[in-house]
């Protein structure tokens, strides 16, 4: 059965195909490197906000945490849908630039799409002036999946939805008690990771 989806999984992949070796190199690369530089920056926010006092840091110890549980949700979801992955199902697609994924890792929602969004909403929470940084990162790293040609639009889009609600969340309902511990520790042992 056609849908739009299809047809727009089937667009993205054959521009894909169209696009010079290097650039499909850099797509491959460039999805796990753009999660690498996420975390990066995530923990120079931290670093740096031990500057701004306790809440600031909470938001920025938070980025993790509500990665970690955004990723959960996104692998608890992709074992109750049991989305055949596009690289399989859709027929009369280009073949996928990566290698399609096995059976059984399922397509929906995208991880990486859900990583992305979580780690740069987080970011965002934390340092908003870095918004224009890491939104695009975010929006390649989860484009990069459909290039790529492992997942369709509709995952990508579930898993950024899904990144951004459960950051958002997080962050709002767990930085009081996050800076209620970061106000703790900024008495002890741990200062030096909570106050510059």
């Amino acid at each position: 059965m056609d849908t739009v989806d299809n047809d727009l999984y089937r667009d993205v992949t054959e521009f894909a195909r169209s696009t010079p070796e290097w650039v499909h190199t850099l797509a491959e690369i460039g999805t796990e490197a753009g999660l690498l530089l996420l975390m990066a920056v995530a923990v120079a926010v931290w670093w740096g906000n031990r500057r701004t006092g306790a809440r600031k840091v909470a938001l920025a110890l938070l980025v993790p945490v509500t990665t970690a549980i955004a990723y959960g949700i996104s692998e608890v979801v992709k074992s109750l849908v049991d989305e055949e992955r596009p690289c399989r199902a859709v027929h009369g697609a280009v073949t996928s630039l990566a290698a399609c994924p096995p059976h059984g890792d399922w397509s929906f929602p995208s991880n990486h799409a859900t990583l992305a969004a979580a780690l740069a909403t987080g970011i965002v929470l934390a340092r908003r002036a870095l918004v224009w940084a890491v939104l695009p990162l975010a929006l390649l790293v989860a484009f990069s999946r459909v290039f790529l040609g492992v997942h369709y639009p509709h995952d990508v889009a579930a898993g950024l939805l899904l990144g951004v609600v459960v950051a958002l969340l997080g962050g709002l309902l767990l930085v009081r008690p996050a800076t209620g511990l970061v106000e703790r520790a900024e008495r002890g042992r741990l200062r030096v990771l909570v106050k510059a």
